[in-house]
Parts: C-alpha cells; sequence; structure tokens
C-alpha cells in the first residue's frame, strides 16, 4: 500500500525529517543546503561564487559569472605542463648538442691520425666507409620475410659492389701501381697483363653476377628480386661512383682530399650553429631544422674559412705531393707553381696603419674560393636531396653508426657531391693533362712487343738526329 504524503509541513514525521536534514525536496532544506555551499566558498580565495548576490526566493537557483581575471585550474595545468616540456626540449637539444659535438671531436681526431699514416692509408679509410655506407643502404630495403625465401640473396649486392669497386679503382690507381711493383720483373708483367684485361675481367664477374640473380628468380617473388637488383645498381652509380672520385684526388695531393671535405664538414659545422642561435625562418620543407639564417651565414664562414684554409694546407709538403705509387714513406718534392708564395703590396692607405708592407699569397688560395662557394651553395642540396630520400622511407637516419649524427651515409651526402665537383675543377683548372716519359714508357713495355719496340727505337733516332742536324 502506498504511503500518502502528509500535507500538514509541521507534523511530527516532517519534523522530524527536516531536522535531520534527510528531506532535501522542502524550500526550507534548500536553503539550508545553499547557505552551507555559500559559507563553503566564502572561505575559499578567487572563488566563482558572487558574495553580494542574495536570491529573491529560497528556491531561487544561485548563478554567477566567471570574472575575465580569472583562470580555469585546467589552463593552470597545461601552462605548467607546457613549461616543463619547454624546459626539457631545450634540456634534451643542449645534450643532443654535447653528444653531436664529442662524436666529431672522435672523428677529427681519427681522421687527422690517418692523414697523418699517409695516402694508402687514407685510401682504405675512404673503402671502409664505402662498405659502411653500403650496408646501410642494402639493409633499407630489405624484408626479412622475404630473404628467409631467398638464401644467399644478399651475397648478390655485395658480389655486384666488389666488382665495381675492383673496376672503378682498378682504372684510377693503375699508374700507381705498375710504379709499385716495377722493381720486380715478373710481378711488373703480371701485373701488368691483369692491368691490360682489367677490363674483360670485370666484365664477365659482372655476367656472372647477371645469370646467378636470373638462376635465383622465384615465383611470387619476382618483384621483390627485380626491385633489389635495380636498388643495388642505384647505390652503385649515385654511391659508390661519386664517392670513388675522392681516391683520385688524394693521389694528386692529399690537399685535394682534404681541402674540400674539410669545407663541407666547416659549412655543415657553422650552419648548424647558425641556425642553433639565430635560426628562425625555414629554408626548405624537406629539411625543417634548415633556416636561412644557418645557410647564409654557414656560406659566408665557409668562403672566408677556405681562403685561409688553403694557405695552412699549402705549406706542407706531405699535403702537396703527389704520390706516384702505393708506398707509405714520406714525400718530398719540389713544389708546384700552385704553392710558391706571391707577394702583393698593400694599399697606400692601408700601409700607415699596418705593420706588414706587403702580404703573400698562395696561388692555391685563389682555387679555394670557388670550392668553397660550391661546398656552401651546391654541396648542401646532395643533403636535402638525402632528406627527401628519408621522408620517402619514413626513416630518421640511414643509421646510428655515429652517435648524434645518424650513419655514415647520413654523414657523407653532401661529401659526394663535392668529390665529383672537386676532381672536375682538379683535371679542368689545376692538373695539367700532358703525359710524363714514365708513362709513356710504361705503355710502350706494356702494349708493344719487342720487334715494335726495336723499329720504334729506330725512328725516335732518326728524329733526333734530324733535330740536331736542322731538318726541322
Amino acid at each position: 500500500m502506498a504511503m500518502e504524503k502528509d500535507p500538514n509541513p509541521n507534523s511530527p514525521r516532517i519534523r522530524k525529517l527536516r531536522d535531520n536534514n534527510s528531506y532535501p525536496n522542502t524550500p526550507t532544506s534548500r536553503m539550508s543546503n545553499n547557505n552551507q555551499r555559500d559559507n563553503h566558498y566564502h572561505n575559499i580565495p578567487n572563488s566563482p561564487r558572487d558574495y553580494n548576490y542574495t536570491p529573491s526566493s529560497p528556491t531561487a537557483r544561485i548563478r554567477h559569472r566567471r570574472r575575465s581575471n580569472e583562470i580555469p585550474a585546467e589552463v593552470n595545468r597545461s601552462n605548467v605542463s607546457n613549461v616543463r616540456n619547454l624546459l626539457l626540449g631545450d634540456k634534451n637539444k643542449y645534450r643532443s648538442m654535447w653528444i653531436r659535438t664529442c662524436s666529431s671531436l672522435w672523428m677529427l681526431g681519427g681522421v687527422v691520425f690517418i692523414i697523418y699514416m699517409g695516402h694508402l692509408y687514407i685510401w682504405a679509410m675512404v673503402v671502409g666507409i664505402q662498405i659502411f655506407m653500403a650496408r646501410e643502404l642494402f639493409f633499407l630495403l630489405r624484408r626479412t620475410h622475404e630473404e628467409r625465401r631467398l638464401p644467399g640473396f644478399r651475397l648478390l649486392n655485395w658480389h655486384f659492389f666488389f666488382t665495381a669497386m675492383l673496376f672503378v679503382y682498378g682504372r684510377i690507381l693503375q699508374q700507381q701501381l705498375v710504379n709499385t711493383v716495377s722493381s720486380d720483373r715478373f710481378i711488373y708483367k703480371l701485373v701488368s697483363g691483369l692491368i691490360k684485361y682489367q677490363m674483360v675481367i670485370c666484365y664477365f664477374l659482372y655476367i656472372a653476377g647477371f645469370m646467378w640473380f636470373i638462376l635465383t628468380l622465384k615465383k611470387k617473388m619476382y618483384k621483390y628480386q627485380f626491385g633489389q637488383y635495380a636498388w643495388t645498381h642505384m647505390i652503385l652509380i649515385v654511391v659508390f661512383t661519386q664517392s670513388s672520385f675522392t681516391v683520385a684526388n688524394i693521389f694528386e695531393g692529399i690537399i685535394w682530399f682534404l681541402l674540400p671535405a674539410a669545407l663541407i664538414a666547416m659549412n655543415d659545422v657553422a650552419a648548424y650553429f647558425f641556425g642553433f642561435y639565430f635560426g628562425k625562418t625555414p629554408l626548405i620543407k624537406l629539411s625543417p631544422k634548415k633556416t636561412w639564417e644557418g645557410f647564409i651565414g654557414a656560406s659566408v664562414a665557409t668562403i672566408i674559412s677556405a681562403f685561409f684554409f688553403a694557405k695552412l694546407l699549402g705549406q706542407f709538403q706531405w699535403l702537396t705531393c703527389p704520390r706516384k705509387d702505393l708506398s707509405t714513406g714520406w714525400l718530398h718534392c719540389d713544389p708546384g707553381p700552385l704553392f710558391r708564395p706571391e707577394y702583393y703590396s698593400l694599399p697606400s692607405w692601408i700601409a700607415p696603419f699596418s705593420p706588414w708592407k706587403e702580404i703573400s699569397i698562395l696561388p692555391v688560395q685563389w682555387h679555394a674560393f670557388p670550392l668553397g662557394l660550391f661546398a656552401s651553395v651546391i654541396a648542401p642540396f646532395g643533403g636535402f636531396f638525402a632528406s627527401g630520400f628519408k621522408r620517402a622511407f619514413k626513416i630518421k637516419d640511414f643509421g646510428d653508426s655515429i652517435p648524434g649524427h645518424g650513419g655514415f651515409t647520413d654523414r657523407m651526402d653532401c661529401q659526394m657531391v663535392m668529390a665529383v665537383f672537386a676532381y672536375i675543377y682538379i683535371q679542368s683548372f689545376i692538373v695539367h693533362q700532358d703525359y710524363s716519359v714514365e708513362m709513356i714508357l710504361d705503355h710502350i713495355s706494356r702494349s708493344l712487343g719487342h720487334e715494335e719496340q726495336k723499329m720504334l727505337y729506330v725512328k725516335l733516332g732518326d728524329i733526333l738526329r734530324h733535330k740536331l742536324q736542322g731538318g726541322f
């Protein structure tokens, strides 16, 4: 049976419920609760409760409007979180810079030691870097599931790599190799024969790899295998061939390896610090951390540094003398015209303020200007290319071999572009294209038989006799 509502508000039952605060729906209880909330908010600073407002009736709902200077608690919490994240970001930023600096110093020390050891050790260093770069790029498109179904397929990539290495370095260093073994007649003939037929040997090694690839094709794996075949050849063309020009520069004189490589490193370091402290304007979308301030500041610093760094390097014969063989001994040579100082008198309006009346400049310093300009303006696009490449494959770095820098490929992207330009510039404007007596004699001994050499000897004698008699 339903309980009937007591119409009398002053009945004993209603009074009892009201006294025990268990009857909240009455106007009196609601007003009592509101008064309790008012007393509660009165003790809270910056409470949203309006103290001067008095409800017109016991049942009126109390409303308030947030003042303009009030800040919600969740906003305060978000601001604290943002500040904390900014502080943490700054801490990580400086920690990253410290790791990067330490790694750079270790690399610098190692490179200086290898340069001290000589040309052959620098060549070995370049070969090691090429192998690490190839390894990083080979593993970039590797798929574990497919590799399990193709045992030995990874060896095919290295077969093409070392075949290309044999071909390229055989062409670049054939003269140095012949000069190294010229003292022993048997080894000289053996090496001369290998050099003569080097192209044929490399061609059949490549054909063997090509046939190996065809014989390993498997159903449902064609797309992956042909993709790996194309990827391997792209690595050989874009990476290995470009970086191999560095070796040709080394044997023309260590300075032609060290100066371009150092200019790239200078530009990279200067761009990092200029961008770190002054960078505000983004340079290119492919590399969000690059800024115009870093790019322009690094360009100016690199070009100026190139002029003075070339003079420093040009004073050491160990760095300027070309290496004609594959030995490791110290070099002594007559400095060429590029490394003989030229003296210029100071202008009359500067001379009174300077303790020097003239300055000395090495001609190689003028060649440092175009190298510095290319290193600061054009070579960074090799880095932008690598950045776009990494974005296409959704990776941050090519590897993690160098702490703070990524992999070897991340450090060599600009160096490869610079190496090709340095080789072309040196061969076009610095190295004379005439043939030396040693080169001609070596070609004669390797290419002509005994009878042909006798005929050449007789004809050369006739030419010299006619010249002495005034026939020409």
